[in-house]
């Protein structure tokens, strides 16, 4: 057969066997025959032909589209709030998108404030305000905020724009902890000047709890605290999308090269560039474009399995991108407060030194309490006031009074009576009914101290910015006068407060904090870091408490510094620190405190699950140092055989540097380091301390910004290459979900704006496990699967197209033509292929019993260049098979090749998916004869490309059987020697 006549045979092959004609002049009515249309088609593309390639592209598109357009709803949903503004015309509306710097803004209880503002005037009676700042920072308790004096004493709001008055303020920075500027007023005689700190404002982002509040606008848009703090959202591509990304760049440059073969075979003849674009036409199918519709579909099938798990309701799915991710993840970041924990600290123990209460006696220090309180009331009224503390040798009963009552003093927590929902301080607190109080306060270990004190007999029952109120057991009316506060930061540790009893006029200071900070303020003692150290290794967060006298002198001495280190613009903390030393010196120590955060249901073993499956957690929280190293102990995330190396305070390099050569020398150390320390380190030797601490088997940073949060996220995928997964529940933990491949929201008291962020949203951390160990797991090894065989379905039709172009002398002509090309990743192979996607090794309860499953997927093997390589052989081997057989069995019916390669590669690709398949699904069984039962169906319609006739023959049907049996039985065969002697890890627990 010369080439001419093969071409010939090929452009005939294709529509069916051609046939003589009879044709009759000018009577079109007699053709015996039907014949093509007298039309001219240069279009690569029909309708139906173009549908399945636009559905590729539509499928992803409109999958992005659609999350794009919530995330904007979203956006301008926050955008068009609208607020009071206050003018000289009077109170205008104006929305959030157009407040400006310098605006007057009325925010109302519950409103979020829409900028970083300083705080003017509250129509709180009390002066102050509380501020919900969980979006923030992460703390579900309500802040204190304090109006600027001045404006606080106008008569109305409106004044503020009669004054002549102006701010102060630091340029914009991403510390939501601290700020420094100044307010004056310059129409007064003589000017006023007020210093400002934290406690005068209010970020954006936060939410007015009590009261309406009037601020003026400092910082705006980007330089928004919030909004500094938070990194930009950017599209996630999951690292099995890049490898799919990567096999397909492989297959292109096999494309390249076969098809410049196929040119060298025909010795570059004639317009060979020609031939080569035509061979890239023709061998196109290697490269399978219907892999990513495949793979886009996939996932939105795991998407709506993982909503629809009802072991873990109320999950969802914000992004499909990226399910396959959840299958690899080799390190877990989570958040603390309300991740971990409830949030909901219990009193635990009272240590007095040469006694301790557990929950087991508190009644005995009750009734201490009581005692004392009845002692005073049978004393004759000029005394007021307990007496037996000025005794040289106290009883038990007075230390225990006067260790209570340090207690039930010495915080920033303010009761909060509320009647049908309305809050109405001043009514409340005349009866100071017990069923109204809520105690708020910035820290959850102060309200449980405050509990606890209710409990025992002494009762915080009213409190103002100047003013405090306690009831002892025998409903008297204790009062102090609040002189100063010293609130707690993370470099004090500690808080103070000066009170006077108006009583008897003393003056005393009370201070609490971490012992490693208070042992060097309280007199000498014995028993102080024995006890603390004891305590900790219970898993309690461990509070020194003490007291000091002062002189009425001593303290106006003390005042007068203290307010003018309060107005230096420069170095101020470090002046007002200064200054508070100065009283800090030989405090009488009274007792230790003992609190416990209460976890969230089933952490311990979900974290125990995580490290079986080979996952490290690090935990990065906002939290003290010391509440997160017993929160890391009550979690189980350090065992207990495990050291904890905490690293000190480090300011410079040579500090780093010698504590990282400290850290070295140990092993199996889990390591707990602090947001300050962290920074120095990754400032100078940000690869060394990477490289240990990923060795460590669990690590524990405190104090951490929203900025290093996301930072330790960006450290860990560039220094391990690793997958992360970033877990968290409030706004301050946006940043690193969104910075990890793969973020989880926790829907929680800290609000939804994680959720919303994140990739998933659980409602319980305890959700995590089953998110990763089931679903990830199944959605890797699914596409894993899936995307393999589209790449087999589509080498197998190439190598057929490249044996029959090298056959008949290298020619360009396609073999399958039309419809047949579409139909078979359509119709005839799309539904069993893709019914992998409901594929699975082992049941759900297996894979959540033996995490180790989980550990064989973080190497990558379902999907690697050793598996790819291996379905590209199987590809070849059936493609020839079935060519190569169609050709040797065709005899002398030439034509019918068509019919014989294609119906034997159709049967082939639906015994290779039930090859393929571990546990079947009766999806799957319907797909597979489905499709079995559209090829035969349609074979009446392909008449134009196959002889019906001859596929009715028993000719047909022993050769189509024959090739099938070769092309798969042996692959059959090696299956289960495979399975007989090397099988797969889940193998034995399946049976």
């Amino acid at each position: 057969m010369t080439l001419g006549e093969c071409c010939e045979w090929l452009r005939c092959c294709g529509r069916g066997e051609p046939r003589p004609r009879t044709v009759w002049l000018g009577h079109p009515e007699k053709r015996d025959q039907r014949y093509p249309r007298n039309v001219i088609n240069n279009q690569k593309y029909n309708f139906f032909t173009f549908l399945p390639g636009g559905f590729v592209l539509a499928v992803t598109v409109i999958r992005e589209a659609v999350e794009e357009i919530r995330c904007y709803v979203r956006d301008r949903e926050v955008n068009c709030q609208v607020y009071s503004r206050l003018t000289v015309r009077g109170t205008v509306k104006v929305k959030s998108s157009n407040i400006q710097v310098g605006d007057l803004l009325i925010v109302e209880k519950n409103q979020r404030v829409p900028a970083d503002m300083i705080f003017l005037r509250t129509s709180e009676k009390n002066g102050s305000c509380f501020l919900r700042t969980d979006q923030l920072d992460g703390e579900t308790d309500w802040k204190l905020r304090l109006p600027v004096a001045c404006t606080q004493r106008l008569p109305t709001a409106a004044d503020l724009l009669q004054i002549r008055s102006y701010v102060y303020a630091e340029e914009p920075n991403i510390d939501i902890h601290n700020f420094v500027g100044t307010f004056t007023r310059e129409d007064s005689d003589p000017p006023i000047s007020e210093s400002l700190s934290i406690e005068n404002t209010l970020w954006a982002g936060t939410v007015i709890a009590s009261g309406t509040v009037v601020g003026v606008v400092l910082y705006t848009g980007r330089e928004l605290r919030s909004v500094m703090n938070t990194s930009n959202p950017r599209s996630k591509i999951g690292l099995f999308d890049l490898e799919v990304n990567c096999l397909t760049k492989i297959l292109f440059g096999a494309l390249v090269v076969v098809s410049l073969v196929m040119v060298a075979l025909q010795h570059f003849a004639g317009r060979w560039y020609l031939q080569t674009i035509r061979f890239l036409l023709l061998f196109s199918n290697i490269i399978p474009i219907s892999l990513r519709v495949n793979l886009d579909m996939g996932k939105i099938v795991y998407s709506w399995v993982i909503r629809r798990d009802s072991k873990i309701p109320g999950t969802v799915v914000r992004s499909s991108t990226i399910p396959e991710q959840l299958g690899r993840i080799s390190y877990l970041l989570t958040d603390k407060t309300g991740t971990l924990t409830q949030n909901e600290m219990v009193f635990k123990r009272l240590h007095l030194g040469t006694v301790a209460y557990g929950l087991d006696s508190m009644d005995e220090v009750q009734s201490h309490i009581f005692s004392i309180y009845t002692q005073q009331s049978q004393d004759p009224p000029a005394q007021k006031g307990p007496t037996l503390t000025t005794k040289v040798r106290r009883t038990m009963s007075s230390r225990v009074h006067e260790a209570v009552k340090a207690i039930a003093l010495c915080h920033n927590v303010t009761p909060v009576y509320e009647s049908n929902g309305v809050t109405d301080q001043a009514e409340a607190e005349k009866q100071y009914e017990d069923s109204c109080r809520v105690y708020q306060a910035s820290s959850p270990d102060e309200v449980a101290l405050v509990q606890w004190t209710e409990s025992v007999g002494l009762t915080l029952v009213g409190r103002d910015q100047s003013s405090m109120q306690l009831r002892t057991p025998g409903d008297q009316i204790l009062n102090f006068t609040i002189l100063q506060i010293f609130p707690f930061t993370y470099e004090s540790k500690r808080m103070g407060i000066i009170v006077r009893d108006e009583s008897t006029g003393e003056i005393t200071f009370y201070m609490k904090g971490a012992d490693v900070v208070m042992a060097g303020i309280v007199q000498y003692n014995d028993w102080l870091e024995e006890e603390c150290g004891n305590m900790a290794r219970e898993g309690l967060r461990v509070l020194v408490v003490a007291k000091k006298s002062l002189a009425e002198e001593q303290y106006q001495d003390f005042e007068a510094r203290y307010v003018q280190a309060k107005l230096s613009v420069h170095d101020r903390s470090l002046k007002v620190a200064t200054v508070i030393e100065s009283l800090e010196m030989e405090m009488e120590l009274l007792c230790l405190t003992g609190v416990e955060d209460q976890l969230q249901a089933d952490v311990r073993p979900t974290l125990e699950t995580l490290r079986n499956a080979g996952i490290k957690v690090w935990m990065l929280t906002g939290d003290k140092l010391e509440t997160a190293t017993c929160t890391a102990k009550n979690a189980h995330l350090v065992t207990r055989n495990q050291d904890i190396h905490v690293f000190r305070l480090v300011t410079n390099r040579s500090e780093a540097h010698l504590e990282l050569n400290a850290f070295r020398r140990k092993h199996d150390c889990a390591l707990v380091i602090s947001g300050d320390s962290l920074e120095v380190c990754l400032k100078y030797y940000e690869y060394e301390f990477m490289e240990l601490a990923c060795q460590c088997p669990a690590v524990v940073c405190c104090r951490c910004t929203p900025t290093q949060k996301a930072q330790i996220v960006r450290l860990l995928q560039e220094r391990t290459g690793k997958l992360t997964c970033a877990v968290g529940d409030g706004g301050n933990d946006v940043s690193m979900i969104q910075e990890s491949d793969c973020g989880v929201g926790v829907e929680g008291k800290e609000g939804k704006q994680a959720s919303l962020a994140a990739d998933f949203s659980v409602t319980q951390f305890k959700h995590l496990g089953r998110l990763l160990m089931v679903h990830g797991r199944n959605s890797y090894k699914r596409s894993a699967a899936l995307s393999q065989f589209v790449i087999h379905r589509s080498l197998c039709i190439s190598t057929m197209q490249a044996v029959f172009s090298s056959v008949f002398y290298f020619a360009s002509v396609p073999l399958y033509q039309g419809f047949l090309i579409i139909g078979y990743s359509t119709i005839y192979t799309m539904f069993p292929v893709f019914s992998l996607v409901l594929d699975k090794d082992v049941k759900s309860e297996v894979a959540m019993l033996y995490p180790e499953l989980y550990k064989d997927l973080l190497k990558g093997r379902p999907l690697s260049y050793k598996t790819f390589l291996i379905w590209v052989l199987i590809s070849i081997y059936q493609g020839s098979t079935i060519m190569y057989g169609a050709l040797l069995l065709f005899e002398s019916e030439f034509v019918h090749i068509v019919a014989i390669s294609f119906t034997s590669l159709i049967l082939t690709e639906l015994l290779m998916v039930a090859l393929t398949i571990q546990t079947w699904h009766w999806l799957m069984t319907v797909a597979e004869l489905l499709s079995l039962a559209c090829y035969i169906a349609s074979l009446v319609f392909l008449h134009e490309f196959i002889d019906v006739y001859f596929i009715a023959t028993l000719s047909f049907l022993w050769k189509v059987s024959v090739i099938t049996l070769v092309s798969c039985l042996p692959l059959y065969v090696l299956k289960y020697l495979r399975r007989r002697f090397s099988p797969p890890s889940y193998s034995k627990l399946t049976s």
